[in-house]
C-alpha cells in the first residue's frame, strides 16, 4: 500500500528538513569562511599574527612590489595557460578517439589513461622526476633559453591534466546523436567540416569545463611542481609554502586574494561561454 504524503509536500522536497539545512549551512561555513578570513586579513594593518589592527590597502602594493612573489605568480599563470591550451587539445582528441573508434586493448588504454587521476600526486611527482632525470630531459630543458625555465613543469602538468579534460568531454559526447553527422554528410559536408560545424559545437560546454578544470588544477598544484621544477623555477604555491614556514605575511594574503579573483573570473567567463546563445528570432 502506498505511503500517504502530506498535502503540498513532494517526495524530493528535502529542503524543508531542518537537519539537512543545518548540514548545508555547516558545509558552507567550513568551505568558505577560511577564504573570507584570508581575504579580510589581506587588508589588515598588522603584518603578522591573527589580530585585526585596522584596515589598509598597503598590502597589495607590497605584494606587487615583492619581486619574488611577482615572479612566482607570473610563473604559475604562464604554466597554467600553456598547460590548459595543450591539455585541452590533447584531452579533446583522446575523448573523440575513445568515443568514436574501436581498437585492440581499448579497455586497457582507458584504464591507463585514468591512472594520473587515481594515483597519489606524490607518486606521480617522484615518477616524473625519475623519468626526466633518467632520460636527461631535466638537464636538457634547464639548458634551454626559455622563459622562466618552465618546460618540465608544463610537461608534467599536461600529463596529469589532459585525462581530466578527456573524461569531461567524453561524458558530454555520450548523449550525442550520431545521426547528426550522417545528416551533415548527406548535405554535402566532408568529414572535417562535419567535425568543426557539428561535433565541436556540441562538445563546446565539455571542452570549456575541461579547460577550466585543467587551468585550476595546474594553477594550484604543489606536489608535482615541487618535484619537477628546476633549481631557478618557483611557482606561486611553492613560494607560499616556503614563506609560511616563518609565518604568514599579509602581502601573501593579498597575492592569494588576487589569485582567488583570477580563478573566479575564469569560472565566470567559462560559465558565460557555456551558456546557450540567445536566438534573435
Amino acid at each position: 500500500m502506498a505511503t500517504q504524503m502530506k498535502p503540498g509536500v513532494g517526495p524530493l522536497e528535502y529542503g524543508r528538513r531542518r537537519w539537512l539545512q543545518a548540514l548545508f549551512a555547516v558545509t558552507l561555513i567550513v568551505l568558505y569562511v577560511p577564504i573570507f578570513v584570508l581575504i579580510a586579513f589581506s587588508f589588515n594593518q598588522q603584518n603578522r599574527g591573527g589580530v585585526w589592527k585596522g584596515f589598509t590597502l598597503e598590502n597589495y602594493p607590497k605584494a606587487w612590489q615583492n619581486q619574488s612573489i611577482y615572479d612566482a605568480m607570473v610563473n604559475s599563470l604562464t604554466i597554467a595557460l600553456v598547460t590548459t591550451l595543450i591539455a585541452t587539445v590533447i584531452g579533446t582528441m583522446v575523448a573523440v578517439m575513445m568515443w568514436r573508434f574501436r581498437f585492440p586493448l581499448k579497455p586497457a588504454y582507458e584504464a591507463a589513461m585514468g591512472l594520473p587521476i587515481v594515483i597519489p600526486e606524490i607518486c606521480m611527482g617522484v615518477a616524473l622526476l625519475l623519468f626526466f632525470n633518467s632520460t636527461g630531459l631535466m638537464g636538457f630543458f634547464s639548458a634551454m633559453v626559455w622563459p622562466f625555465n618552465l618546460s618540465t613543469i608544463i610537461i608534467a602538468h599536461i600529463a596529469f591534466c589532459f585525462p581530466f579534460v578527456a573524461i569531461v568531454v567524453r561524458s558530454r559526447l555520450v548523449g550525442f546523436n550520431k545521426q547528426l553527422e550522417e545528416a551533415s554528410r548527406d548535405l554535402g559536408a566532408n568529414e572535417w567540416q562535419t567535425f568543426w560545424q557539428v561535433l565541436v559545437p556540441y562538445m563546446k560546454p565539455g571542452i570549456i569545463a575541461g579547460a577550466l578544470l585543467a587551468f585550476t588544477l595546474s594553477l594550484d598544484d604543489f606536489v608535482i611542481t615541487f618535484f619537477t621544477a628546476g633549481p631557478e623555477t618557483v611557482t606561486f604555491p611553492v613560494k607560499i609554502y616556503s614563506m609560511v614556514k616563518t609565518g604568514v605575511k599579509y602581502e601573501v594574503n593579498a597575492a592569494s586574494t588576487i589569485l582567488i579573483l583570477i580563478t573566479i573570473l575564469a569560472t565566470v567567463l567559462a560559465m558565460k561561454l557555456q551558456a546557450p546563445e540567445k536566438s534573435g528570432h
